[in-house]
């Protein structure tokens, strides 16, 4: 028996003992969990230490670098995040809907785990914790496939998960780190149909086709976020450059943050020269022809620039001539993430959110608020992309389906 099935195994058995258990239980031990984060946050850093230590080795941006470090504060907010799920309500056993049919049947369509999640994930150790909550509050058993570039930090923060269930009576089990980060470990992780019920990729493009391409087991697509926003005719110049501002530099390196700037041509002058004034060379900015006009470039914007996910301190700008072009624009070259406009035109703004193609689409707010704590939901498995069964930030309701329950009286099909 491989690796792989051994763990398949523990967690299907993991599976049929959390579907007793209370919702008391679950939230005991979400606060166990937080309790045994914050009681090993130094132990978590030095194994954290390890992790950047070789990211500096093999030359690793400092974009990626901030998404894999882990501090006393970044500890913190995780624990915190976990206690947030305690207290929000059990999404399994909600009655979605129901009815009784002309024969006497009864049927009621209520709320249920997934099952068996596997979650396949970069250089962000924080999402092993968020996932593995997430899954155990909404009944769902995790295995978690991390990079090799966070294995360190992974194995502590799993192993400190797997104790604090211990802790409180359930199975360790219920929590699984894919500890072989090797291509053909994870190559086979995708095909596991006959343990893992949902796979959920999180991280950049590569890494999320990989897996839409290579998977055989169902796959809710997440992570990748080619995000824009729109500078409208009608916009506050001063807020537009506070919203871009914060869209790109506050946290360039996630997947909310935007990578292309569309600016309307009768505000392209007086806007970018404040955006330029804002940034003072902070952002490296390729731009088409007449952005150049106005704001110096590091280069001529092209159609893979347009296409790109940076998640670093570049950005591609484009002068369009109307709305009308923005949205074809973001509908071309959009992952279907977060979008924004910025206008005081009531019009354009419902035109943008009517026609914009994306799971978020904003009016005069940063595009960094998609985030499952942001939107009220907790903690997230992930921003999903795609149109079934879930879409935008992946809160606890997001991660059950559902089944029929139907209540006869000795009926049978005429």
């Amino acid at each position: 028996m491989g690796y792989l099935e051994e763990l398949g195994i523990a967690a299907k058995q993991a599976e049929k003992a959390l579907r007793g258990i209370s919702s008391a239980k679950k939230d005991e031990a979400l606060e166990a969990i937080a309790a045994r984060l914050e009681e090993n946050t130094d132990a978590i850093i030095k194994e954290n230490e390890k992790d950047l230590a070789n990211a500096v080795e093999k030359g690793m941006s400092q974009a990626m670098q901030d998404r894999l470090r882990l501090d006393e504060k970044r500890i913190r907010g995780m624990a915190d995040g976990v206690r947030k799920l305690v207290s929000l309500p059990d999404p399994v056993g909600r009655v979605l809907g129901g009815h009784e049919l002309p024969n006497g049947l009864k049927i009621v369509k209520k709320s249920v785990p997934l099952g068996v999640v596997g979650i396949i994930f970069e250089s962000r150790p924080n999402v092993t914790v968020d996932a593995a909550a997430l899954c155990l509050k909404s009944g769902n058993v995790a295995i978690l496939r991390g990079g090799s570039d966070a294995i360190y930090s992974n194995k502590r923060l799993v192993g400190i998960m797997r104790e604090a269930l211990k802790s409180v009576g359930l199975d360790e089990n219920a929590v699984n780190l894919v500890a072989d980060t090797s291509r053909k470990t994870v190559g086979e992780f995708m095909k596991l149909n006959r343990y893992i019920d949902v796979l959920i990729p999180r991280g950049g493009g590569g890494l999320i086709q990989n897996v839409v391409n290579n998977a055989t087991i169902p796959v809710i697509q997440t992570g990748e976020g080619n995000c824009s926003v729109y500078v409208d005719k009608f916009a506050d110049i001063e807020k537009a450059v506070n919203i871009v501002d914060n869209g790109k530099t506050q946290r360039p390196s996630v997947c909310n943050a935007i990578e292309n700037l569309l600016v309307h041509k009768d505000v392209a002058e007086p806007f970018l020269a404040a955006l330029n004034e804002r940034w003072q060379g902070k952002v490296k900015i390729l731009g088409d022809e007449a952005a150049a006009k106005y704001i110096k470039t590091d280069g001529i914007a092209t159609q893979e620039d347009y296409a790109a996910e940076f998640l670093d301190y570049t950005i591609a700008v484009k002068v369009v001539a109307d709305i009308g072009e923005a949205i074809d624009f973001i509908n071309t070259y959009g992952t279907k993430h977060s979008e924004c406009i910025v206008t005081i035109n009531l019009d354009n703004a419902e035109k943008f959110q009517r026609e914009v193609d994306a799971a978020a689409v904003y009016v005069n707010a940063s595009t960094r608020f998609t985030d499952g704590g942001e939107f009220g939901m907790g903690a997230e498995i992930g921003i999903s992309t795609q149109k079934l069964h879930a879409r935008g930030p992946m809160g606890l309701e997001e991660m059950t389906t559902y089944k029929y329950l139907i209540n006869g009286n000795g009926q049978v099909r005429q």
